[in-house]
């Protein structure tokens, strides 16, 4: 009797897991999607403490509004910032990006966008080289002289 009530348990708790699961994979047909007009931007060759701001447009392709709860870069030289106010359906807005072009040679980054959409999380790139300063375009600035030593009493 207890192997059946045990089998029976067993048996409802699969049951029970895999209406879950199913629940947990279902796709709302409403949801909003972020549509990218590019999901990478490639800064290119740029100057060192170049401009650093590049913006990613996208659209709401879904039939709710669009909320990005939060974007977050692959390290401490990439900010994003996104709009916090819903993106209406059909409304275009984007989310811009810097990146810290102190940092010579090249880079490739992420930036994770979590939001209400379908699929809930987004990738986008960016990636570049930031050559290092040019030497013979400085300013010259001359090499201080040393202040010369005074003598000391005594002929020494």
């Amino acid at each position: 009797m207890k192997k059946l009530l045990f089998s029976a348990a067993l048996f409802a708790g699969l049951i029970f897991a895999g209406n879950v699961k199913a629940q947990d994979g279902a796709v709302d047909p409403n949801a909003p999607v972020m549509k990218f007009q590019h999901d990478t931007i490639d800064y290119g060759t740029i100057a060192h403490n170049a401009d650093g701001y590049r913006y990613f447009k996208f659209n709401n392709t879904g039939k709710e509004p669009l909320i990005i709860k939060d974007a977050h870069g692959s390290c401490g030289c990439t900010i994003p910032t996104w709009p916090k106010e819903p993106i209406q359906p059909g409304q275009e807005n984007e989310i811009k990006v810097h990146y810290a072009t102190d940092r010579v040679g090249r880079f490739q980054k992420t930036v994770t966008i979590n939001s209400n959409a379908n699929p809930s999380s987004i990738v986008i790139y960016i990636m570049g080289n930031v050559l290092p300063d040019d030497p013979s375009t400085k300013p010259n600035t001359p090499t201080p002289t040393p202040a010369p030593v005074p003598m000391q009493k005594g002929g020494k």
